[in-house]
């Protein structure tokens, strides 16, 4: 088999690897890549490898059998659809399905129209500002502010003020967004615990790989504003089987069936950001690909030939016996961070440690460059992932942490409590037995 995969971060790199380590052994190309993901696959050699017609020609020329697509950007904008349209089989759903994600608006519409559980809400446009902030001010704190469209994970504020709702408003309409805040989402706050449910599909059926937790916010303690991502763990402990049951037929199942009513069926990973309150579960977002850094985690505990199971999936034929385990033990996952991400930071500086560290985790690259010299520096707001094995949740986060402390760049940051909450709920179950 020969796969190619598209993307840059900490997420494509570990779903590069998991590809390269498959008993099916393919070949793999990646662009744009990264300087981790080079040490396990070969760069496409195209001034612009998301062009469509220069793709397709790569992957006709090199006899590509799989194209896997990691980021948003370029599933919004269709890549998915014109490699098809060339007949080359695609991991990643076509824009029509993608809206799912790229739209909050429209993903709020669908769900009501199937009846997926998800929070109460309203729309504004910016025309309508007015009405927007005369909503905010009269609904009750916490609110939740989402921006339309495609953010990078900087599209979501969840104010506890009036004053923070408005300043979030003023933000997304006064173009701090660019055209993802021109709409705006409302949403009623739901108190809960944050799950991830990932499923891998071919357009009608579907099968689930490992659930994981993400640490959205910056600071430890869950404080700060959203980022793309601190850290993961997985499984999650607090999705049980029958929560997941659950979850299979009131959201998992009717998404999928509601994609094929709507003409756009969905190849590819669906991802179900999930908050669980009161005992019930509501979809706080869609995700049209892999979460990151969720993915890092998940794929850490999957044992199988991931590649013939992604092959299978864009064929329309999922392959169920591709997979021998979702979760063999457990896995951590912590974000190195530029100090500074969300917001401005620095970049440009040198990176130590690596090989230390990948004596007791996996380094995963996020935003690395090599400078003139070769040498390895920062390039990027989230720059490494360390992502650990154990055992147990408790031996997975020790060793995870023991390798983050090998790694040194200057105005390194990261937190400190990753799967702390999980933690503590798994000692309180053991208590009670």
């Amino acid at each position: 088999m020969r796969v190619v995969v598209i993307g840059s971060g900490g997420r494509e790199h570990a779903i590069v690897r998991a590809i390269a380590s498959s008993p099916s052994r393919p070949m793999v190309w990646a662009a744009p890549g990264n300087p981790g993901i080079f040490q396990i696959a070969q760069p496409i050699p195209l001034t612009n490898p998301l062009d469509p017609s220069a793709l397709a020609e790569f992957c006709h020329e090199h006899e590509i059998d799989l194209v896997v697509i990691g980021p948003e950007a370029p599933l919004a904008a269709g890549l998915a659809d014109a490699l098809r349209i060339e007949e080359i089989p695609v991991f990643g759903p076509s824009q029509a399905a993608t809206r799912l994600e790229s739209s909050k608006w429209y993903a709020k519409r669908f769900m009501q129209r199937y009846g997926i559980p998800t929070a109460q809400w309203a729309s504004f446009t910016a025309d309508e500002a007015d009405d927007a902030r005369q909503y905010v001010v009269s609904h009750p704190l916490p609110v939740v502010i989402k921006a339309d469209g495609l953010a990078a994970g900087k599209g979501v504020v969840v104010a506890g003020t009036h004053e923070e709702a408005l300043a979030a408003l003023e933000r997304m309409f006064s173009g701090g967004l660019g055209p993802a805040g021109q709409r705006v989402i409302i949403e009623d706050f739901l108190a809960g615990d944050e799950a991830s449910v990932f499923a891998i599909c071919d357009g009608t059926t579907y099968a689930l790989l490992a659930t994981a937790q993400d640490h959205k916010r910056i600071y430890d303690g869950d404080r700060g504003p959203n980022t793309g991502g601190m850290g993961a763990y997985a499984p999650s402990p607090l999705l049980t089987a029958d929560l997941l049951t659950q979850i299979e037929h009131q959201i998992i199942e009717p998404t999928l069936q509601g994609m094929v009513t709507e003409n756009a069926p969905f190849v590819g990973c669906l991802y179900v950001g999930l908050m669980l309150a009161n005992g019930k579960p509501f979809v706080v977002e869609y995700n049209a690909r892999f979460g990151d850094p969720e993915t890092q985690s998940v794929l850490e505990v999957f044992r199988g030939d991931f590649a013939r199971l992604l092959y299978s999936a864009a064929r329309g034929r999922l392959d169920r016996t591709a997979i021998n385990a979702i979760a063999d033990g457990w896995s951590c996952t912590v974000v190195l961070a530029s100090k500074g991400y969300p917001g401005s930071y620095t970049t440009g500086h040198r990176i130590t440690g690596i090989e230390q560290a990948e004596q007791l985790a996996r380094v995963y690259h996020a935003g690395t460059a090599r400078d003139a010299d070769g040498t390895l520096i920062t390039a990027g707001g989230r720059v490494l992932n360390v992502t650990s094995h154990g055992a147990s949740l408790a031996e997975a986060v020790e060793r995870c942490y023991q390798a983050v402390r090998c790694i040194h760049f200057e105005n390194m940051y990261y937190r400190t409590d990753i799967g702390a909450r999980a933690l503590r709920m798994l000692h309180l179950m053991e208590d009670r037995l």
